[in-house]
């Protein structure tokens, strides 16, 4: 009868001890991996796929590397349709994703687990009701896709053009990877969890009418810093956005200023200085 009645009491003591000291293990596991050295193949590839990288202050390459150590002992990456996973896949993925982790209070993506990898871009089947009532099955080529429940998915071939291209403002692993952050309060909606010290008001009024200004551009063909394809929705406009901010941070800075202050708050960097 005793044994009966403490075994609960005990399980659900170790359950909250679990759940309070989960957090403290998992920061110190991370500390143990930044502080192993990081190695010279590892660095050679960041030099060859991020050209910008050298121009990063060294405090923030330093960073970066500690983001990409942490990143890779906790995410699983699986090829998919013949790709054979190497550290140059691994690197160049991390260090991208982990380009809008720096100087952020951060938790490494925690909805995300798994990375697939396909050679190119790959075929995704979408199902539409038409205003007709009929459903129709449409075929599109993805170059990356970001899920809410663990996975993203990316084109390899357009990771490397992202990556080599520094400042065309097209970069796949930032685009899916800032739907990442949009995601961790719920589902993308273009309004990512802020810092404490930034307004979502201001936020949403600056977001709300650069995004009415891109589907008026759209709308009329005329010429935009953003790709059309950010006219789609709010949570497209916040991702394509973030690529233009770390690959054209001077032009988006010029012609669109108080959107690029509210992600200089939000990614806490300023890439118009690197």
């Amino acid at each position: 009868m005793m044994l009966s009645y403490f075994l609960p009491i005990f399980i659900a003591v170790l359950l909250i001890g679990y759940s309070a000291g989960k957090p403290y293990w998992i920061k110190h596991q991370r500390n143990k991996i930044r502080q192993q050295p990081f190695k010279k193949s590892w660095r050679k590839i960041i030099q060859q796929r991020m050209p910008y990288f050298r121009q990063m202050p060294a405090d923030l390459q330093l960073q970066l590397k500690q983001h990409i150590q942490v990143f890779l002992a906790e995410k699983e990456f699986v090829g998919c349709n013949g790709v054979k996973i190497t550290d140059d896949i691994r690197i160049t993925v991390a260090a991208q994703a982990c380009l809008l982790l720096l100087n952020r209070k951060t938790d490494f993506y925690p909805k995300l687990q798994t990375i697939l990898v396909y050679p190119r871009a790959f075929i995704k089947s979408q199902q539409s009701v038409q205003t007709d009532g009929v459903q129709r099955t449409q075929k599109m080529a993805l170059a990356g896709e970001s899920w809410d429940f663990g996975k993203v998915v990316l084109s390899w071939q357009d990771t490397i053009e992202g990556a080599q291209i520094p400042d065309d403002g097209r970069n796949v692993v930032i685009h899916e990877f800032a739907h990442q952050l949009d995601q961790e309060n719920g589902k993308a909606n273009g309004a990512p969890i802020l810092d404490k010290g930034q307004s979502y008001k201001c936020w949403s009024e600056v977001f709300s009418s650069q995004f009415d200004q891109l589907k008026m551009q759209v709308k009329t063909s005329t010429p935009s810093l953003f790709d059309y394809y950010g006219a789609t929705n709010p949570a497209e406009f916040f991702a394509v956005a973030s690529e233009v901010f770390f690959e054209q941070a001077q032009q988006f800075n010029a012609q669109h200023p108080k959107l690029y202050r509210q992600l200089k708050q939000y990614y806490q960097v300023d890439p118009v200085l690197w």
